[in-house]
């Protein structure tokens, strides 16, 4: 399973810089280029909210579930 943060084009819709944004959620520009790479185990309730309030988005907006290569579809 692989969690996918989509965060880059948000921030080009509303023409905003990381380091603004990283201001306005609370959280450092390197944390969001942790979100961004996909390198995050975890995000906070809070954080996202803050995510989704900045970006007047809802969370699948910013985040959207892709399937591993490897799984097997047909025993669904």
């Amino acid at each position: 399973m692989a969690i996918i943060v989509d965060l880059d084009l948000q921030l080009a819709r509303r023409n905003m810089s990381v380091g603004e944004f990283a201001e306005s959620v609370g959280i450092t520009p390197a944390n969001i280029a942790v979100l961004k790479n996909g390198r995050a185990k975890a995000v906070r309730f809070t954080t996202l909210d803050a995510i989704c309030r900045t970006l007047d988005c809802q969370p699948g907006d910013v985040l959207r579930w892709v399937p591993d290569d490897d799984q097997d579809t047909d025993s669904m």
